[in-house]
This record gives structure tokens, C-alpha cells and sequence, in this order.
């Protein structure tokens, strides 16, 4: 007989319940992804775009806890940012966060009008001199706050301006790559992507 486990976001997003998942044996539960929206979060439907992603990583009685594993925006919100005129300026990084979690960054800008390939070159420059700038001083759940929430995407934004007018900064894509860090019951969990 198949028991239903609760299963909440880790406390850097509020410890709220996201979800249930049903399993005959809790050790299949462990490893789970669970995917919910930043609006289911905080509440505020202009967030409903961000499609955020926990991975189970213990149960204790019927509950579940979670770790951060990735976020997203969807297709539609990223199709509705493109417009006639402009460009679109993308960059991909590899970061490390000061308590040494890895992750891969996707940040996307589009600017006003159509930006010149040393203007590109700049602000990819920009976008990877700030999420690395802000991996090495804040924790990895800090910096994914930062990047979820539009801290990083605002930081970026207001020195992206100074190059080329931009319309849209956004931290579109988070992926987890790899984390050594304590789990709840103290011994040691490592998380790699598939």
C-alpha cells in the first residue's frame, strides 16, 4: 500500500508545502524532482513565469525536504520578450558559490535597439564579471535568492544601460550541477546532474 509524503521547499524558500508524492517504500521517494512556480511561493502572480525545481533529499515521518535543483523560465513568458528590432544577448556560465555548490547560469538581456557585436561582447562581459563577482561572496542559497527573485538580474541591468539601452534582464535558466553540503541528519550529500 502506497503511503503519501508531504513535500515542502527548503527553508531559503519559505518551508512552505509545494506538493505531495505517493511511494510504497520511502527510499524511492529520495532523488524525486518536484517542479512548482515562484507564484505558488511568494504569492505574487507576476511571478507565475518562474517554473522552480526541488529534488527530495530526505523524509521524516510523511515529510519530505527538498533541495534547490534548478528554475527556469517558461516558453511562452521568454517568447512573449521578443520583439521586431531589437537583440536578444544571451550568455552561459559556470559559477561556484562560496560554500562550494556549482551551477550553470543562463542570463538573457534584449535591448532596446539592435546592439552592435562589441556591445554584445560588453555586456556578456558585464553579466559574467557580476554572477561571479556575487557567487564568490554569498552562499548558495543567498545567491539563488538573488538570482531568482531579479537581484543579480537588476545589478546586471543597471551597468548593462551604460553600454546599450536595455529592455529585459533576467536570470532565465539555473541548473544544479553540484553540491557537497550537509544533509539533515549530518552525514554528507553530493548531488551531480544527470
Amino acid at each position: 500500500m502506497k503511503n503519501w509524503y508531504i513535500v515542502s521547499s527548503p527553508p531559503y524558500f519559505g518551508g512552505i508545502e509545494i506538493g505531495t508524492t505517493p511511494s510504497a517504500d520511502p527510499s524511492t521517494v529520495i532523488g524525486r524532482v518536484v517542479n512548482t512556480t515562484l507564484y505558488d511561493i511568494t504569492g505574487d502572480p507576476s511571478q507565475l513565469h518562474l517554473q522552480l525545481y526541488f529534488q527530495i533529499v530526505d523524509i521524516k515521518d510523511s515529510k519530505a525536504s527538498t533541495i534547490f535543483k534548478g528554475h527556469e523560465y517558461s516558453r511562452d513568458y521568454l517568447r512573449s520578450l521578443v520583439r521586431r528590432g531589437s537583440t536578444r544577448i544571451d550568455g552561459i556560465f559556470k559559477v561556484s558559490t562560496k560554500d562550494g555548490y556549482k551551477l550553470r547560469i543562463s542570463v538573457v538581456a534584449f535591448s532596446v535597439l539592435r546592439a552592435k557585436s562589441s556591445q554584445i561582447t560588453e555586456i556578456r562581459k558585464i553579466i559574467q564579471k557580476h554572477l561571479e563577482e556575487k557567487a564568490k561572496t554569498l552562499s548558495f542559497d543567498q545567491f539563488i535568492q538573488e538570482a531568482v527573485l531579479g537581484k543579480i538580474a537588476s545589478d546586471i541591468y543597471n551597468e548593462a544601460k551604460k553600454v546599450v539601452p536595455i529592455r529585459h534582464v533576467g536570470v532565465r535558466k539555473s541548473v544544479l550541477l553540484s553540491s557537497i553540503g550537509e544533509a539533515q541528519e549530518g552525514e554528507k550529500l553530493e548531488i551531480k546532474a544527470a
